[in-house]
This record gives C-alpha cells, structure tokens and sequence, in this order.
C-alpha cells in the first residue's frame, strides 16, 4: 500500500513534460516533430494554434482523420502527407492529439 501511494504522490508531483515524454517520443518517430513544433509554426502549425483554433470542440474523430487522410489548405498551401497505423498507431495518435489540444 506504501509503494502505491509514494507512486501516486510521484505522478501527481511530475511536471507534465515527464508524464507527456512517450507521447513525444511517439510523435518524434512518426516524424511529426519534422513539420510542427509546440510553440512556433514550422512547416506546419503550432500545436499552440492547433490547440487555440479547436478549443471546446469535440474533434478527436476530425483530427485523427486528418492525420491519418493527410490534407492541405486549412493551414496554408502546404500538404500533410497521410500518417497510417504503421507510422504512429492508435492509441499513440490518441495520445498525442489529446497532447496537442491541451497546449
């Protein structure tokens, strides 16, 4: 029970960076770092923007398509190329789009 609970108190005192670093790393291999950054646009938007533009919405089914479809003109001219389950799966795409709405 003591284990349990110094486990608990040290996920409730980690700073989000350390409980989001698979996420990054996921995000990382699946190559999303290359075009988008947290802060600053980059290729493609900021997860910052991202976050901004679909505050309140309950867009988990629209952004996983798009990641997974790919698309181009809601950001600017500049395609994102489709990202399939073989290059970030399921649960790691959910993972990160939660990730990205909550910057």
């Amino acid at each position: 029970m003591k284990t349990l609970l110094t486990a608990v108190a040290a996920l409730a005192l980690a700073p989000l960076g350390a409980l989001a670093a698979p996420v990054d790393d996921a995000m990382n291999k699946a190559g999303c770092m290359a075009c988008h950054n947290k802060d600053k646009k980059l290729v493609g938007p900021a997860f910052k923007d991202i976050a901004a533009k679909y505050k309140g919405q309950d867009v988990m089914a629209t952004l996983t398509a798009k990641v997974r479809k790919g698309g181009a003109g809601v950001w600017g001219p500049i395609p994102m190329a489709p990202n399939p389950p073989e290059k970030i799966g399921d649960a790691d795409l959910k993972a990160a789009i939660e990730l990205i709405l909550k910057s």
